[in-house]
């Protein structure tokens, strides 16, 4: 039987250093499961595994994608399964690691079959966001697709977004395409996440927001802002620093607010976390090695 042992969880939880771990041990690779780190040019403010890290174990889906092409949770579904066909060719064993919740989804509980979005599509969708933000995306899903909109986050605006994609391009609301059946997978799958107090990842957090700002996040941004309007560096980091680049924000609150944003993320993970019952938290108050290799073999 194949298995795939997924690292997931938090933002700044150490995710990379146990997978990697991991994956010595089982003399395996890791596909990356972050929707960020899969775009080139921005490793800083994405956390991409450094040099060293990724010379330890074969990685797959780091630093593939230019920041202006399109990629959805259905192109992660059908790259990875790809992938890990190829892994397992050569072992038993797969690891996946990453905190993009929907990523993992799509590949331990399938998705439905949605419609590719044209990009006269995808600029319109976003352009009802940059001009008239959350609210004007609420008075158009409330048009398409009232039933979705009575349930979603209406403060997550990119599954506002996306809602108002669906429903445009394939003519119907986005919930009347959705099944939410979970697709059988012929691999057993076993989900780890590092159960830190809330504090201390917080405190982890603020510590990696300080670490990428002092490793040159402000240039790395100041060097793709021409290209802030992509959807690929709409994400928490970079809309700060572009903000500050724009002179609508100091940079005083700039860089906290980085850190304050990132762990209203790490939040939203872990609630997406506390509804999934087959995760296995270990505690990182004792070695995770031995912790996550007694349920996996």
């Amino acid at each position: 039987m194949k298995t795939l042992v997924i690292v997931t969880g938090p933002t700044g939880s150490g995710k990379t250093d146990l997978a990697i771990e991991i994956a010595e041990s089982l003399h395996t690779e890791i596909v990356s499961a972050d929707s960020r780190q899969i775009y080139r040019g921005i490793p800083i403010g994405t956390a991409v595994p450094s040099a060293d890290q990724l010379a330890l174990v074969r990685h797959h889906l780091i630093e593939s994608l230019n920041l202006d092409q399109y990629y959805s949770a259905a192109c992660f579904e059908e790259d990875a399964l790809r992938i890990l066909d190829q892994i397992w060719d050569r072992n038993d064993y797969a690891v996946m690691c990453g905190g993009s919740m929907m990523y993992i989804d799509a590949v331990t509980k399938g998705i439905d079959n949605l419609p590719t979005i044209s990009d006269e599509i995808r600029e319109k969708a976003l352009k009802i966001y940059t001009s008239g933000g959350i609210h004007a995306l609420i008075d158009t899903l409330r048009g398409l697709d009232p039933e979705y909109l009575a349930t979603c986050d209406l403060n997550n605006h990119r599954r506002l977004v996306h809602a108002i994609e669906i429903s445009m391009q394939a003519g119907v609301p986005y919930s009347s395409l959705r099944s939410g059946a979970v697709k059988q997978r012929p691999f057993r799958i076993i989900k780890f996440a590092i159960n830190h107090p809330r504090d201390i990842l917080f405190n982890r957090i603020n510590a990696r927001v300080e670490a990428m700002i002092e490793a040159g996040m402000e240039d790395e941004a100041r060097r793709v802002y021409p290209l802030r309007h992509l959807n690929s560096l709409n994400t928490v980091g970079y809309k700060e620093l572009f903000a500050m680049m724009d002179g609508t924000m100091p940079r005083e609150v700039a860089i906290p607010r980085i850190a304050k944003n990132t762990r209203v993320y790490a939040k939203k993970q872990l609630l997406w976390l506390s509804k999934d019952p087959s995760v296995i938290l270990l505690d990182p108050s004792q070695p995770l090695l031995p912790q996550a290799l007694k349920h996996i073999q």
